[in-house]
């Protein structure tokens, strides 16, 4: 059978795979030859933004996972909840300032693998901050993450949503410090970490622009380590410097063992002109060993199997 040569079928053949092939890894980051890494800010991370009107607050919570879609951990209502393969969900909370009591008034995904479910795939973009083109980005450190896929429904139809998440080298921040705990609870946690004297959060909110025709833009700001360009090669660097207890073990013992074999072969070859299987220590030990190993294996199965059915009686 021949395959087909024509463009057109090879676009259609490999459109699968090439729509899917930038999802967001959060362990592997990378633009203009820099590499970064952010596993350890996996799971649900939210930023809070409140509006006050008159007779009420809205509060947005948005909600980002860089390694995994969102799972709710209390099973609520469909239109309370963004749906799955979602990475980054936006819920929208009115509290009455008379009665004090809120509501969920909407909630939608921004981000994720949502082809599925009405919306697109994330298209995960990365651009290093330092070389970037934007007036914005001179001077800065770190990396920006575009993702989309999302979307909102606007009095009947969709309308696209897309985020920038900027992260910011900070040294002196992990990037999980004073985070905003919601009410709406998520699979892994959403618990607010170590507490710095300014309380300020990691991860900031800074725009939300509803201005576009045909999509909504989020832009939120992560100042952390991470996004540093020199923490990935320390941390690889580390790694490759520090050996773990079983590797060293390993090692002493191939050299060990090599060295006793052949030290043993010269001592034999030298002093009694041996060859061959001789020529090593305990040579005879050895060629025995695939023997002993099938001793055993029976005395074992033997063993296990029972003495067998003979009414009780042993042979004599």
């Amino acid at each position: 059978m021949r395959l087909p040569r024509s463009p057109a079928y090879a676009a259609i053949f490999l459109f699968p795979f090439l729509t899917s092939a930038n999802l967001l890894d959060c362990n592997h980051a990378r633009a203009d030859g820099v590499d970064w890494t952010f596993k350890p800010l996996g799971g649900p991370k939210s930023v809070l933004h409140a509006d006050e009107g008159s007779a009420s607050w809205t509060n947005t919570t948005y909600t980002i996972d860089l390694c995994a879609p969102l799972k709710r951990k209390n099973d609520v209502p469909a239109d309370q909840k963004c749906p799955g393969g979602t990475r980054l969900c936006s819920i929208v909370r009115v509290i009455n300032k008379d009665d004090k009591k809120d509501f969920i008034s909407d909630a939608f995904p921004i981000a994720g693998e949502l082809r599925d479910q009405g919306g697109g795939y994330s298209d995960a973009k990365w651009t290093r901050l330092k070389t970037s083109k934007l007036d914005t980005d001179a001077g800065k450190e770190g990396v920006r993450l575009e993702i989309k896929g999302g979307f909102r429904t606007v009095d009947g139809s969709k309308k696209k949503q897309k985020a920038f998440v900027e992260f910011i080298c900070d040294k002196s921040l992990v990037g999980d410090e004073n985070l905003w705990d919601p009410e709406d609870k998520y699979g892994d946690g959403n618990t607010k970490r170590e507490e710095k004297a300014s309380g300020e959060p990691s991860l900031q909110f800074v725009d939300y622009d509803k201005s576009g025709k045909d999509e909504d833009v989020l832009t939120l700001l992560w100042k952390t380590k991470y996004a540093c360009e020199e923490t990935k090669k320390e941390e690889d660097a580390e790694k490759k410097s520090h050996w773990g207890f079983f590797t060293w073990f390993i090692i002493i013992a191939f050299l060990s063992t090599a060295t006793y074999l052949i030290f043993g072969s010269w001592l034999n070859y030298n002093r009694y002109g041996a060859r061959g299987w001789d020529l090593l220590p305990h040579g005879d030990t050895i060629r025995d060993v695939p023997y002993l190993l099938k001793d055993w294996m029976r005395r074992v199965l033997n063993t296990l199997s029972g003495p067998g059915t003979r009414g009780g009686y042993a042979a004599v």
